[in-house]
């Protein structure tokens, strides 16, 4: 079946014509901020703190953007008759976002959760030497992260949470002076209020 000559074209007109009729909804932006998904990916913050210049966000990073400068500093032994440690000691981190292409590879692979998305993206410069910004911007960066979803009542304790428990533990015992005793323990992935399991009094 033929279609009549020109109903393609009135077909066409009635689309535009829908359109100009139709009111624009336009985001008033900077006045009103977008409400942007939980999560963007804005800009990349530092947790300096938990940062033990491993290198491995710098190696993995495919555009090489990531400088990273430190030193390493002696700590006196904690008890009589250990060795004295070394520890790094970061010096300078940052990144040249003009050539970040915003994979999210370093954030991944930090073990040590140090590097965080956040939602910020308003840090555009007129100079390309502006965009590299060392830890001191992204340290404030930091307070604008936003807080991670809850975790799945049905999920697996993950198993960070009892390394850094039976961390606690020993570290404790060896505070109050019970290394060695059968002090009581909570199960790895238990939660604080849960109590401890009995003691054989055999």
């Amino acid at each position: 079946m033929t279609e009549l000559p020109g109903k393609g074209l009135a077909r066409g007109l009635k689309v535009t014509f829908d359109n100009l009729t139709r009111r624009a909804v336009t985001q008033q932006y900077p006045d009103v901020k977008p409400d942007l998904p939980a999560r963007s990916r804005g800009v990349i913050a530092l947790f300096e703190e938990n940062c033990t210049v491993c290198m491995l966000c710098a190696r993995e990073c495919p555009c090489w953007c990531i400088y990273i400068d430190s030193h390493k500093e002696t700590a006196p032994p904690t008890e009589p008759g250990a060795r004295e440690r070394s520890h790094n000691m970061l010096d300078r981190f940052a990144i040249d976002y003009s050539l970040c292409m915003y994979c999210g590879i370093c954030v991944e692979v930090c073990p040590f959760d140090a590097l965080f998305w956040s939602p910020e993206f308003e840090y555009a410069a007129t100079d390309i030497a502006e965009l590299t910004h060392e830890k001191d911007e992204l340290r404030e960066w930091m307070w604008t992260v936003p807080v991670p979803p809850p975790v799945d009542p049905g999920a697996d304790a993950p198993k960070e949470l009892g390394v850094a428990e039976r961390a606690a533990d020993k570290a404790a015992d060896r505070a109050g002076g019970m290394a060695g005793t059968d002090r009581p323990t909570r199960r790895p992935g238990a939660p604080a209020s849960e109590p401890p399991p009995p003691v054989d009094p055999d």
